[in-house]
């Protein structure tokens, strides 16, 4: 089954991350632990890994957005799973 990945909070005081650049694109398979994209935040700039293993089905957020911690950034599922009733 399809999930989201949301923007994590790295920091007790982070509220949002711009995401800088993606490591993954759409179709690629990834692995709990792979670094899936770097974030800018007010503090600090770092790589983010997955917390799950599955397929990139549809990259949500785009590099150079900012993004609120928690929303949205990336559906990971299974190759081919119907994701049509996701934003």
């Amino acid at each position: 089954m399809a999930e989201y990945v949301v923007m994590p909070k790295l920091g007790l005081s982070m509220e949002d991350g711009t995401i800088v650049e993606w490591l993954v694109k759409e179709g690629d398979a990834v692995a709990k632990g792979d670094f899936i994209f770097s974030v800018e935040t007010e503090k600090l700039s770092q790589e983010v890994d997955c917390d799950q293993s599955g397929t990139v089905l549809k990259l949500v957020a785009h590099e150079g957005e900012t993004v609120l911690c928690g929303a949205n950034i990336m559906i990971l599922g299974q190759p081919g799973e119907d994701i049509s009733g996701m934003d």
